[in-house]
């Protein structure tokens, strides 16, 4: 597999009247053709603006992407005219946002939402973007699809609504798909339906993915490989299998052990992480775990630790990080 998506050292801020706020932070991280790569952390950590930088869609004022690059099939996005972009939004790179009942517009039928990209980007026909949006109505499992691109989106579930905007970001054939919370506000089974359409699509199509999320439990089966973000950084990355066997960041292991498990001993409790996230507008020195880490050292305190590596395809921004066991 090639990469598809490179992204480096991307940094994007935030000017608000409290100070700036340094949203993301150096980040370095790629996608190969054909993978499922999770982003995971806190609400607040940076994962959906560094989505966002991506797909150019921050508002400026008031923020701004300060630096880095986002290399996509080997054009540079952030240097790209606005009209280029335009053309690869929807079309090339898709990305299913957030909470579909405020991502979807209220007035608009499911099929005017669904046709737009078609018409717009492949120049379909009004008749034959309506017979490709029942098809994929179909694809993501919503029976008679054709029939109901005259309903609101009121008229669907919950689950539903994702679903159609999986469908909206399938319309093209995109090469990449961003989902950000995708499973968010659904009950479990209804995560896991998602979870498993968009792997099984995935697999089908050939389609690059990433998924932003603050659940490791919810990437634990779906991702190749994930990157732990936390504070606009990211701390820790590897294959799915290292992360969650074996951790190598006090950050990532906390995430881990406040998660239930069905191996859990009776009567063992969950061991959440203490404290607050850092303010992002006055982040402190060093190390900006350490008011929260019970590995933190002297050291920790006055220098930031650097991403180095722990295992094969496997780094940690950790002085202690020997020392992190499950």
């Amino acid at each position: 597999m090639g990469v598809l998506l490179e992204v480096k050292n991307l940094s994007t801020q935030f000017n608000t009247e409290s100070g700036v706020v340094q949203a993301v932070d150096g980040v370095t991280y790629e996608i190969n053709e054909g993978e499922t790569l999770a982003l995971v952390g806190e609400s607040g950590c940076g994962k959906s603006v560094s989505a966002l930088s991506i797909m150019r869609l921050i508002p400026d004022p008031p923020g701004k992407i300060t630096n880095g690059q986002v290399i996509f099939d080997g054009e540079d996005l952030l240097t790209l005219p606005d009209t280029d972009m335009r053309n690869i939004r929807g079309n090339r790179i898709a990305m299913i946002f957030q909470e579909p009942m405020t991502s979807l517009n209220p007035v608009l039928t499911i099929g005017k939402q669904i046709t737009e990209s078609l018409e717009l980007h492949l120049n379909m026909t009004d008749e034959a973007a309506k017979d490709r949006a029942g098809e994929l109505l179909g694809l993501v499992g919503i029976p008679d699809g054709r029939a109901r691109l005259d309903d609101y989106p009121h008229q669907f579930s919950g689950g539903m609504r994702q679903r159609v905007m999986i469908a909206m970001g399938l319309t093209c054939n995109p090469r990449l798909l961003i989902a950000d919370e995708p499973t968010t506000a659904l009950d479990v089974t209804i995560q896991a339906q998602i979870l498993e359409l968009i792997q099984e699509i995935s697999r089908d199509i050939g389609l690059a993915v990433l998924i932003i999320t603050h659940n490791l439990g919810v990437v634990a089966r779906y991702a190749d490989r994930v990157n732990v973000m936390y504070a606009g950084k990211i701390i820790e990355r590897g294959n799915a299998d290292d992360i969650y066997g074996n951790p190598k960041h006090p950050y990532t292991l906390g995430l881990i052990q406040s998660v239930p498990r069905l191996d859990q001993a009776k009567g063992d409790k969950l061991q959440p992480i203490e404290g607050m996230p850092p303010d992002l507008i006055h982040l402190p020195e060093g190390c900006a775990f350490r008011a929260r880490c019970k590995f933190a050292v002297e050291k920790c305190a006055t220098e930031i630790p650097p991403l180095t590596t722990v295992g094969t395809d496997h780094i940690a921004a950790c002085f202690e990080s020997d020392k992190v066991k499950m």
